[in-house]
């Protein structure tokens, strides 16, 4: 029997948050929009401490990671990361995966931009509930919502069967009209208006996520999100200023950034490669 992961309930009143003429949302890219950097890599270093992940895919996801910073996500590099964590998943316990939240947690939550923050909660202050969307899992983006009390997520899910992933998807994968397919779903079923409703995102795969709402917003974009933005007059935010550092440290820096991911003690739970 397939088995759904825990989906986050509506906020409380039984749906969309509202103040008198207004039904609008805001919707949150994950990666290098609330935070710095890949969430999927902070995943990779829990993983690889408790033995999931082989050393060498370590130092890869690092790589990865830093040139994710720097120029963002590619549809090659996603879909090769969601096949690679889909083989690392296939058997495991969805109980061994909770129990990395901690640690994952303790990468993730100081790479949050605040000023993102500030924003995410103005919008739920102002009425209009807030959700990370986002192309990792659906668990990832759960932790987080739960984290930082926003009021749902969306993510990608994985099936699970007998309490063990299976390495296949549960669902479709919520990346570029995905995302945006999701959000649709999510708006029809709390009754939000897209059309009032905010989309933040740094990158070129979540057009149609912010042409689907009334209000998109460009942070830390790349080059052709970036473009775009200019083009068609749409609010632009930068935090992220790690380019220029991360070109003068090189290898030495992703070499560092390893250093520190493998010098804990690890499980001796089999690993992946």
């Amino acid at each position: 029997m397939t088995e759904r992961p825990h989906i986050l309930p509506p906020p409380p009143g039984g749906g969309a948050l509202r103040r008198e003429g207004e039904r609008g949302a805001a919707f949150f890219d994950l990666d290098r929009t609330l935070m710095a950097g890949s969430s999927a890599f902070q995943f990779a270093r829990a993983a690889y401490r408790s033995g999931l992940m082989s050393r060498r895919a370590l130092v890869r996801d690092a790589v990865l990671n830093v040139l994710f910073r720097l120029y963002g996500s590619t549809d090659s590099s996603t879909d090769q990361l969601r096949e690679r964590i889909a083989k690392m998943l296939d058997g495991v316990r969805v109980r061994d995966l909770q129990r990395l939240a901690p640690e994952v947690l303790a990468g993730v939550l100081p790479r949050l931009y605040p000023q993102m923050l500030e924003i995410a909660y103005g919008h739920q202050d102002a009425g209009r509930p807030i959700f990370i969307c986002t192309a990792a899992s659906q668990e990832m983006a759960e932790l987080m919502a739960i984290v930082l009390t926003f009021d749902g997520a969306v993510g990608s899910v994985s099936e699970v069967v007998d309490g063990h992933y299976t390495g296949r998807p549960g669902g479709p994968f919520t990346y570029r009209e995905g995302k945006a397919q999701a959000i649709r779903e999510l708006a029809e079923r709390e009754d939000l208006d897209l059309a009032a409703s905010w989309g933040y995102s740094d990158s070129e795969s979540d057009l149609p996520m912010l042409r689907a709402v009334g209000h998109p917003v460009a942070v830390n974009p790349d080059k052709t999100l970036a473009r775009v933005a200019r083009e068609e007059g749409w609010e632009v935010l930068r935090f992220e200023r790690l380019g220029t550092r991360v070109k003068l440290m090189g290898a030495a820096g992703v070499a560092a950034v390893v250093g520190g991911a493998v010098s804990h003690p690890r499980s001796p739970v089999r690993f992946r490669a």
